[in-house]
């Protein structure tokens, strides 16, 4: 039987006796807390709060369109009801929104980590990610994050003025490391989140010891994972990887999507109302924690998700990486990274950057537009320069069993 979880009787009195008294939470960050690189501009009012307008800059910016042919977990598949990233993103939104707005915190603030958090991935998902990694690495001694590079991505190709609180709820999303308390660490100023950046580029190992600084921002962190985690079931399962979900273990969070995100929103708000933490009773938190690995035995290990990497998608991240580099250092104006990638930005940059973008590294150039690359993009873009190479992918189409 499906187990859905609800508040005990005696917090919903208590959230609903708050609301009547017009409580606030004394931990949600306020609006007019949020530090901007030049304070001067982006000032809020009435229409567009602080946040307002981060997420709205963030919606707007020109690769906000791009999650939608970007891969979730399953990747070349012609199956229109298979998680992209832009689902992805939305879904998060929806979960961190849920637990935020019940516990009184700052849900401005909240969808724009969201709604950002991943608008510097790879495509090809993480496995593209790791990939483009070990080739930056190579090259320039320097490790590649989507989550770093989407801050890179918000604050310095497009450089959108974005708040440092979204900012560093977007570097501290990292959705693989499951907790079961979150606590925040709060700072302000960019100068300490300037040094974050810098050192999850030069320490592979930094990554992992990034506190977000807002409860908002541990509650997006959370749901990051709350959103995956029973969603990629649901895809795998569509997908035949599994017969259904009696493959996973489920426990006190339950087995299906729309179990885990339940289950998991009422613990957090159950064990954290009033709180200056996040945090989930022991019981869920194993059964979280049972969870994801759950997910990575059967399906990110899985044969039919993994085997195309090897064989054709990572030399062909090589192959790409080689002609870009080739083609940048020339210096021609006619080439495709030229054309489709730093004329693009500076098109879209030029009134309001005082930056030119070509002076960036050249290897910089390169990963900044492979990891912008859509799934098919990267596909058609390989076949253009090499319509004669060792590599190629199928598709799974639509008629396919």
């Amino acid at each position: 039987m499906p187990r859905y979880d609800s508040l005990s009787k005696e917090l919903q009195e208590r959230i609903i006796e708050d609301k009547n008294n017009h409580w606030k939470n004394p931990y949600a960050f306020s609006n007019e807390d949020a530090i901007r690189r030049d304070p001067t501009h982006d000032k809020a009012n009435l229409w567009r709060p602080a946040f307002v307008r981060d997420t709205e800059k963030i919606m707007h910016i020109p690769y906000y369109n791009r999650y939608g042919d970007k891969t979730q977990v399953f990747s070349l598949y012609k199956n229109d009801d298979i998680s992209r990233r832009s689902q992805h993103v939305q879904i998060v939104s929806r979960i961190a929104r849920n637990i935020g707005s019940v516990l009184g915190l700052n849900i401005d603030l909240i969808e724009a980590i969201a709604l950002g958090h991943d608008i510097g991935h790879t495509p090809f998902g993480h496995a593209g990610e790791r990939k483009l990694s070990e080739i930056y690495h190579r090259h320039t001694g320097k490790y590649f994050n989507h989550n770093i590079h989407s801050a890179r991505v918000l604050d310095g190709i497009f450089p959108l003025n974005i708040s440092l609180q979204t900012l560093d709820g977007i570097i501290c999303h990292n959705g693989e490391m499951e907790l079961k308390e979150y606590h925040p660490r709060p700072y302000k100023d960019f100068e300490t989140f300037d040094q974050k950046m810098k050192d999850c580029y030069e320490n592979q190992a930094a990554i992992k010891k990034l506190v977000p600084a807002t409860l908002e921002a541990c509650v997006m962190r959370v749901s990051d994972i709350i959103a995956y985690l029973g969603k990629d079931r649901q895809d795998a399962v569509k997908l035949g990887l599994m017969k259904d979900h009696s493959a996973f273990e489920g426990g006190a969070i339950g087995a299906t999507n729309a179990e885990v995100i339940n289950n998991l929103i009422v613990n957090l708000i159950e064990n954290s109302y009033g709180k200056s933490y996040l945090k989930m009773d022991e019981e869920f938190f194993e059964a979280f924690s049972r969870g994801k690995k759950e997910n990575y035995q059967l399906i990110y290990g899985h044969e039919k998700v993994d085997s195309i990497f090897e064989t054709d998608i990572n030399p062909m991240f090589e192959e790409l990486y080689d002609k870009l580099l080739s083609d940048l250092e020339t210096g021609k104006e006619n080439t495709i990274i030229f054309k489709h990638h730093i004329k693009y930005i500076q098109d879209n940059t030029k009134y309001y950057s005082k930056k030119n973008y070509a002076d960036n590294d050249k290897h910089d150039i390169v990963v900044d537009f492979l990891a912008s690359m859509t799934d098919d993009y990267f596909i058609d873009l390989y076949h253009y320069y090499f319509p004669n190479g060792d590599h190629n992918v199928k598709y799974v189409g639509y008629f396919e069993d």
